[in-house]
């Protein structure tokens, strides 16, 4: 049985508002970089936000919506008609330092829990390379 005191990482640093903003901030440096923009065939950024949401949510200890909404998440496998190199992956690690940072300052979140998202994050940009650069 599970301790009914124990904490998810996701509850521990706020929840969805914490996501939410990391997000949204994340997005917004998207929005102005030419290089991953060509990457979001959406006129409007918003579903992509809303998946990268609901996934990061349910990968740190929240709800299932994203896996209700879209199955499994593959994601080496929705990455894959896009070109990512090791220059998209600098780009799109630089725009989540930049929201990763606003974001620990505007909720206080501790160092460890800081170097436990960033140390995803950059495994993650990692495994999603599939181009030379």
């Amino acid at each position: 049985m599970a301790d009914p005191e124990q904490v998810t990482f996701y509850e521990a640093v706020g929840g969805e508002e914490t996501f939410r903003s990391l997000v949204h901030r994340f997005y917004q440096g998207v929005a102005d970089d030419p290089a991953l923009r060509a990457m979001y065939p959406e006129e409007d950024l918003d579903p992509a936000e809303e998946r990268l949401r609901l996934f990061l949510i349910q990968y740190w200890g929240g709800p299932n919506t994203y896996s209700q909404r879209r199955g499994h998440p593959r994601l080496r496998m929705r990455h894959a008609p896009f070109v990512v190199d090791e220059a998209a992956k600098e780009s799109w690690l630089r725009h989540m330092r930049k929201a990763l940072d606003e974001t620990v300052a505007e909720f206080g979140l501790p160092p460890q829990a800081e170097q436990m998202l960033w140390n995803y994050f950059t495994m993650a940009a990692q495994s999603m390379v599939n181009a030379p650069s």
